[in-house]
């Protein structure tokens, strides 16, 4: 409980992620984000370099828009490209499991993880 619930205040849900004051943190080599946890989801800043090797696929479902860069989506059965200005959407499930790979020096995404 806050001190605005103790003194008997409503807290208003949050509708915004000021990303601006949140640190990057590292998710390991060539890779770093910042995340805010909104409604039952996860926004996420994403930023991604060549160096980042993914270790394994991920099976878990995005959406995104790739704010600067360009990236490559390797799925089993093949790979897509999405650049600057264009947005993502991969199903969970491991039939739509994939791998990220930076294509520039830097891929800069927004992420929606989640429902």
């Amino acid at each position: 409980m806050n001190a605005m619930q103790s003194a008997g205040l409503a807290m208003e849900p949050s509708y915004t992620a000021a990303f601006d004051n949140l640190p990057w943190q590292s998710t390991g080599v060539g890779a770093r984000h910042k995340q805010v946890a909104l409604a039952g989801r996860q926004l996420r800043l994403l930023e991604l370099t060549p160096a980042l090797v993914h270790p394994d696929w991920c099976a878990k479902g995005h959406a995104g828009y790739v704010l600067e860069g360009r990236l490559e989506l390797r799925f089993r059965t093949g790979a897509v490209q999405c650049h600057a200005g264009e947005g993502f959407l991969i199903p969970a499930g491991e039939e739509h499991a994939h791998i990220p790979r930076a294509l520039t020096d830097r891929v800069t995404l927004f992420v929606v993880d989640g429902e």
